[in-house]
């Protein structure tokens, strides 16, 4: 084990972490309107309206595959009988479709970006950097699932073993040390991407509108005949009251002022 190592595996998470909520922290202070997706709809929804759900929902899949993956241990799985040939299996399946699916989402996307002026002359110079970085994150995600099928190596009891000893700050860089090259490209763009989050787009993921789906329903008033119609008509009684005067109903007033108006005014 190596200086680099522990620079790499046992400094250089804790400061992308700072980076993270250090940056978030001030953009939110100085650009809390920034916290947007800066949207392009407008320009072109056609391909936004397959490569936007796509790659978010492929991408949920994926988040939850790495909490599994690097959270669960091995143990836990082995305690609700599940087998270890099962278990890689299933990540194998469902984490190799949902990483071609969350590929093949940003491939649109970036088609998107790159087609239609409009949004390329949106594009901002974050954007730049951010959107090849996710791309090559993803790509070193698959090939790191890929390769599981000949390599027997057992990320569990490495990247995961070093992921989790960074919560009880006594990270372990041997166990990261010790791991592929590809796991360790795929961690070490990971931290890149987690280091630019507060500087881009992807801030947005931390807005997210998750009050409406708790939120109570808005109750509308119909405007055609039923039971609040009458209620209603009784609070437009006068409805010549709101109009300029000389426009309202005969046999109203006539938008004139009575003699008993002028003397109700003058008494005390």
């Amino acid at each position: 084990m190596t200086h680099a190592h522990i620079a790499l595996w046992g400094v250089l998470p804790y400061l992308v972490l700072a980076t993270l909520v250090a940056g978030t922290a001030w953009r939110y202070r100085y650009d809390r309107f920034g916290f947007t997706t800066r949207s392009s709809q407008l320009h072109e929804s056609r391909l936004l309206r397959i490569g936007g759900p796509l790659f978010h929902y492929a991408l949920f899949l994926v988040i939850g595959g790495h909490v599994m993956g690097l959270l669960v241990p091995e143990a836990l799985t082995e305690r609700l009988r599940v087998s270890e040939h099962l278990y890689h299996l299933t990540a194998l399946t469902i984490g190799g479709l949902a990483g071609l699916a969350a590929v093949a989402g940003l491939a649109l996307l970036l088609h998107r970006r790159l087609r239609v002026p409009a949004v390329r002359a949106a594009t901002s110079r974050s954007d730049r950097l951010v959107y090849p970085l996710l791309a090559t994150v993803l790509l070193a995600g698959l090939l790191a699932t890929a390769s599981t099928v000949t390599n027997p190596y057992d990320y569990r009891l490495g990247v995961s073993v070093w992921f989790r000893s960074l919560f009880a700050l006594e990270p372990d860089v041997g166990a990261m040390a010790r791991a592929p090259f590809v796991y360790q490209l795929h961690a070490l763009l990971g931290m890149a991407l987690f280091a630019l989050w507060p500087f881009s787009r992807l801030v947005h993921a931390f807005t997210a509108p998750l009050g409406y789906l708790f939120r109570p329903y808005v109750v509308y008033r119909s405007r055609g005949r039923g039971p609040y119609r009458r209620a209603g008509a009784r609070q437009l009684e006068y409805p010549w009251a709101t109009r300029p005067p000389g426009r309202t109903p005969a046999g109203r007033g006539h938008g004139k002022p009575s003699r008993d108006s002028h003397q109700d005014v003058s008494r005390p």
